[in-house]
């Protein structure tokens, strides 16, 4: 007689929870570090600038946020942008906490930072 092999229903439960739970989990880590992906986009967009170097700070931030806008980054907030002068341009930091809850009272908390140096940028 032969017996049958496979999976069990109990057993096919069990893995469908855990898949449903890793694919949760990636519902809410896949947006923070595709908003974190726009940010480093929008400065290394800033960096290919032309005469970014010669632009006042305040416009600087201006356009970055204006990338940010474009990508719908929500998170970064003009208390998170230090703009400080560097050697031959400008040293743009951002740094930013992203808080999402998860399940009760458990968040998934992600920091995230990132800095460019904006010079610029040569023409041969």
């Amino acid at each position: 007689m032969r017996t049958q092999r496979g999976m069990t229903l109990i057993g096919f439960i069990i893995v469908l929870a855990l898949v449903g739970f890793f694919a949760y989990i990636a519902m809410k880590l896949v947006p923070m570090y595709s908003e974190y992906y726009a940010v480093k986009q929008a400065l290394k967009g800033l960096k290919a600038e032309p005469g970014i170097a010669n632009k006042d700070p305040a416009k600087v931030q201006d356009l970055f946020f204006r990338r940010l806008y474009i990508s719908y980054a929500e998170n970064v907030k003009p208390a998170n942008v230090t703009i400080e002068r560097a050697d031959n341009g400008w040293l743009m930091s951002v740094d930013y906490e992203v808080r999402k809850p998860l399940v009760a009272n458990l968040d998934v908390v992600g920091k995230f930072s990132t800095s460019e140096t904006l010079t610029n940028a040569s023409r041969d």
